[in-house]
């Protein structure tokens, strides 16, 4: 069997070799031409199947080379597309400069040439519309439904059989046929609607986006120009323009590249997304709120399934618990029980137990015996180090179904039901007095697990954290967000009060923070929708203070807001200078209302190298001394940061902490204690 490379180096052998035959047929055509022996060009029959034949190899090729793409890198797409085949209408119209100045000013009239030109023109004209048309279909499938499938592979199906058109030398434009391409027309304009993608570019991709667009909107008019300019040269063999293909594909190209034009010019991301998004941060909102509303496990299984379920878009799913030696489907969507135990048998037979995606089911022998009508599959598993609490299973009817960010929030919800599951029986069990400390054990190991132990590993900088609660759980937090791969956000914060509830509420904020994050948000729009959303579900006492960082190396800076929380201490290695960065910012869920934008600032700032930043709670500045009421303080924290800036971030860590408990004394510690160290490094280039 070919493999997708051996099948991509056969089509581009084919269209070259066929193009090159073409280009052989125009020029005995040409010659014929002068000496009034023909009128159109030889052997035509033989020159329609060449053309066919060039026009398929160079689609099917650029359909390969297209597939091998990162299905989420939209600009990514716009690039390959510019680089690869929009760029040769720029080749074209250097040629064509060089060819009418070759004409006007050096008289030469040779009809070689003027075919060659005319001819390698047309070569870039299909390679350029190949690869449009399979770009687009790629973007245009983004987030697909069957429906949307379906409609693409008829296009697809209609727009290749006006090859036969060309292939039995009819004429495209009489009114037998030209009333079909009229439809076919009405058809491209449909499929131009589907643009879910441009919802998911940032202002800063967007502004890329529209650059790209107009350069291959550009493309299309010189292409254009080029053969219609063409059209009434007397001297030429042919005309491309009579190929029907040629033109509808062009037509598809150019008006979904208008359109993406327009709406990433004039229209905010399409509102289904946030709307999605929103849904999203309101169902991790309901598990989370599940204890305070004392609801049961019965109904935050109930809830988890139906988020997952209309997250996803799922077709068909059900839901498997753990009840001892025994697995009970207590929730099932379009499925019979006689299907899932067929599935779960294929299941135990490869032993997939664990996180499992598969997006093409028909691929897979095993599941293609079941003749069952999904395509997709992913396996959810909901549980935490110690129990397992059943598995999710969800399915769609078409390939490639689950993409990776609806996956990542599909996990957010287990991980989140998880973690609910865990708080609903620690406080069922908590009840009893004779088990309260082993119980409150359980919710620290939870909530450990919920923190970070390490951080991604890089030459551009080093991080040393240490947390430690005051009591068996407590309320201070920090994460990461792998946002790309030069970029990260890093947050820290401190529920009002202690014990359980600040641990539920710093639960809460940990699902708003990934909820919300995976949007790519900035830090001070971030802090306006996190208290927008802790508004609905914290207690009027209660709030959290905050403060996000994205640090980007390859901008070699970070950008920062602070909501009510500790200043950011910071050594400038450059200037040689320790300071506290004094920026302005309210607690989450002190104001309620809209006007709580006004209150938060965000701030960028350049790091050098060996540049240190120490991120902390109130913990540690408010420590007290063993045999006085004196504060730690912050003055203290920078004069012991000034002594040590040069150490490793682990060391710093390390002395800072150590000087700490020498001013308090051993096993002290009245509040939550959370500390940070980011120490920054040049960028280390790998040989």
């Amino acid at each position: 069997m070919l493999t997708k490379i051996n099948t991509t180096y056969l089509l581009i052998t084919t269209a070259v070799i066929s193009w090159a035959l073409l280009l052989a047929n125009l020029l005995l055509t040409a010659e014929s031409l002068q000496q009034q022996e023909l009128s159109e060009p030889m052997l035509p029959y033989i020159h329609n199947i060449l053309l066919v034949i060039f026009i398929v190899s160079v689609f099917l090729a650029q359909r390969n080379s297209v597939l091998n793409l990162r299905k989420t890198d939209f600009l990514g797409y716009l690039w390959h597309f510019f680089l690869k085949a929009a760029i040769g209408a720029y080749i074209a119209l250097a040629i064509y400069i060089a060819y009418v100045l070759s004409t006007d000013f050096i008289q030469i009239t040779s009809p070689v040439l003027l075919h060659l030109v005319y001819h390698t023109f047309f070569g870039l004209l299909v390679v350029f519309l190949g690869k449009g048309f399979y770009i687009w279909r790629q973007l245009l499938l983004y987030h697909k439904n069957k429906f949307l499938q379906i409609a693409w592979d008829w296009f697809e199906l209609l727009l290749f059989g006006t090859l036969l058109l060309t292939l039995l030398n009819f004429d495209y434009t009489s009114y037998i046929f030209l009333p079909l391409l009229a439809l076919l027309a009405f058809y491209i304009l449909f499929l131009c609607t589907n643009l879910k993608w441009v919802a998911y570019l940032n202002f800063n991709k967007k502004s890329r986006a529209l650059v790209l667009l107009g350069a291959i909107l550009l493309s299309c008019y010189i292409f254009l120009w080029f053969f219609y300019e063409f059209k009434s040269n007397t001297q030429l063999a042919t005309d491309y323009t009579h190929v029907g293909f040629l033109l509808l594909a062009m037509l598809f190209v150019g008006l979904y590249g208008l359109a993406a034009f327009l709406v990433s010019l004039f229209s905010l991301p399409t509102s289904s997304v946030f709307e999605q998004k929103s849904e999203d941060l309101l169902n991790f909102q309901r598990l989370s709120q599940s204890i305070q509303q004392g609801q049961s496990e019965q109904q935050v299984y109930d809830t988890v399934f139906d988020s997952t379920v209309k997250a996803s878009a799922a077709s068909a799913g059900w839901l498997e618990l753990d009840k001892g030696t025994e697995k009970q489907i207590s929730h099932m969507l379009n499925i019979t029980k006689e299907q899932i135990e067929r599935i779960r048998h294929l299941l135990l037979a490869f032993k997939y137990d664990t996180d499992h995606i598969n997006n093409n089911l028909d691929r897979n022998p095993g599941f293609k015996e079941l003749e069952l009508p999904w395509q997709s599959l992913v396996i959810l598993p909901i549980k935490s180090l110690k129990h397992q609490f059943g598995v999710l299973y969800l399915l769609k009817d078409i390939e490639n179904g689950f993409d990776r960010e609806t996956v990542n929030v599909l996990q957010t919800f287990t991980n989140q039901t998880t973690l609910t599951i865990e708080n609903l029986r620690l406080v069922a069990e908590s009840l009893q007095n004779e088990r309260y400390k082993e119980e409150l054990k359980i919710a620290s190991t939870v909530q450990e697990n919920l923190i970070p132990k390490t951080f991604p590993s890089d030459s551009w900088f080093e991080i040393s954290t240490h947390a430690i609660a005051a009591k068996e759980v407590g309320g201070d937090f920090y994460d990461f967000l792998q946002l790309s791969e030069s970029r990260i956000a890093i947050i820290i914060g401190d529920v009002s009060g202690k014990g359980i509830t600040a641990a539920f509420h710093m639960a809460q904020m940990k699902g708003i923070f990934h909820g919300l994050m995976q949007q790519d948000m900035a830090p001070s729009e971030f802090m306006r929708q996190a208290n927008s959303a802790l508004s609905r579900c914290l207690e009027r006492t209660s709030f959290i203070t905050s403060s996000l960082y994205i640090i980007d190396y390859r901008m070699k800076g970070f950008v920062f807001a602070r909501a009510g929380h500790c200043h950011t201490l910071y050594y400038n290695a450059m200037m040689q200078d320790t300071f506290y960065f004094q920026t302005d910012g309210l607690g989450l869920g002190i104001i309620r209302d809209q006007s709580y934008k006004n209150h938060i600032r965000e701030m960028f700032y350049d790091y050098n190298p060996s540049d240190v930043m120490v991120i902390y709670t109130d913990g540690i500045v408010e420590a007290r001394a063993e045999n006085s009421n004196e504060e730690y303080g912050e003055e203290r924290l920078r004069y012991m940061l000034e002594q040590c800036y040069h150490l490793e971030a682990e060391d710093i860590k390390f002395a800072i902490i150590n000087d700490l408990q020498t001013f308090t004394g051993p096993n002290t510690i009245y509040d939550d204690q959370t500390l940070l160290v980011i120490k920054f490094k040049a960028d280390q280039q790998t040989v």
